[in-house]
């Protein structure tokens, strides 16, 4: 029983590690001359895109997903630009984020209202600090703050929705520490679901979930990660389709939805997109994949490969791909060595 309350503890921070690690001076030098960086790929055929031709296709649709990976500052400025793109083409985009709760919504749209009020740099300087504070950011890095706020004042400058999508974090750990069924019912009450799960699906999750904690992991912990996966997705799917019936009824209509998550929760198509088509199968979304390449220069077609899922459809990683730079080319299970070794030792010794 020791052995896995210190590795929930583990996997909790990890998970944190994993969403707030900011740039730093990696062992091994980032690779940066890979052909394919810069470059925006159309998966089905393969082709290259222009930024211009990429933001046309995209406003084909009532969901964009330009999804990241959390600590690449190349992704979060391409989001900035794509965001800026719509505004200029006489768009009313909204916002929404998986780093923020759906219950920091009204805070969010509170910034949104401060534009009226003009802000010198005092001011400025003031309000950032509160609202890092009161959306519970006082101990992330500076770093990942910024790419976050960036957005955030993009949002309140041009006077577009922006809201939270996520479960509370208090909750999260709930599910993490206890799973599911270990909840309240008051807790079990407080989430929604779409009952989009099988056991292939979660034999698949959990392998991922093995590998994102750098191969530690019993039953019980996975089961418990895989529970905090699903209750997520619901309820961003959730949060999502909200958002966009919301938008719609307001007056002059808004849109189109504009959703910034990390890689995992959309690629194949899984994790929110599937849920957001169970629940409002009316919407057209589409995944923009902000991508980091390989280590080593691969070819195109190594990227591109379909899922290979028993019962699932053979779907491509994302609609599009824009391929940068890495941020480091350091294991980032290295700084979890000794958690793991010390995690080890003192199973053999209990």
């Amino acid at each position: 029983m020791k052995f896995i309350l210190v590795f929930a503890g583990a996997a909790l921070l990890m998970l944190q590690a994993c969403a707030t690690t900011g740039p730093g001076t990696p062992d091994t030098a980032p690779v940066n001359n890979d052909p394919l960086i810069g470059q925006i790929i159309d998966s089905q055929n393969k082709s290259n895109l222009s930024f211009d031709t990429l933001v046309e296709r995209l406003l084909a649709h009532d969901v964009i997903y330009l999804s990241e990976k959390h600590d690449n500052p190349v992704h979060h400025a391409a989001q900035h630009r794509i965001i800026q793109a719509l505004i200029n083409q006489g768009q009313n985009p909204v916002i929404g984020f998986e780093f923020f709760a759906m219950d920091d919504t009204s805070l969010l749209l509170s910034l949104v209202d401060s534009r009226q009020a003009g802000h010198d740099r005092e001011t400025e300087t003031a309000l950032e600090k509160k609202m890092r504070n009161k959306l519970g950011w006082a101990d992330q890095t500076d770093t990942m703050w910024k790419y976050y706020w960036d957005l955030l004042r993009l949002a309140r400058d041009n006077g577009l929705w922006a809201a939270g999508l996520d479960l509370d974090d208090s909750l999260k750990r709930r599910i993490t520490r206890k799973g599911h069924h270990g909840l309240t019912s008051l807790e079990q009450s407080q989430l929604f679901s779409t009952h989009l799960s099988d056991p292939v699906y979660e034999t698949y999750m959990k392998k991922i979930f093995k590998q994102v904690h750098c191969g530690m992991g019993n039953d019980r912990m996975l089961s418990r990660l895989y529970d905090t996966w699903l209750a997520r997705n619901d309820k961003m799917a959730q949060s999502i389709t909200q958002l966009f019936q919301a938008a719609g009824k307001s007056s002059p209509p808004k849109g189109p939805l504009v959703i910034i998550m990390g890689n995992g929760h959309t690629e194949y198509k899984l994790g929110v997109m599937d849920r957001v088509q169970a629940i409002f199968p009316g919407a057209s979304q589409v995944n923009l994949s902000l991508s980091e390449v390989f280590a080593e220069p691969q070819p195109l077609g190594t990227y591109l490969a379909p899922l290979d899922l028993a019962g699932y459809p053979k779907s491509m990683p994302a609609d599009y791909i824009w391929f940068t730079g890495r941020v480091s080319n350091q294991d980032p299970c290295d700084k979890f060595r000794h958690v793991i070794e010390r995690m080890k030792k003192k199973k053999k010794q209990e």
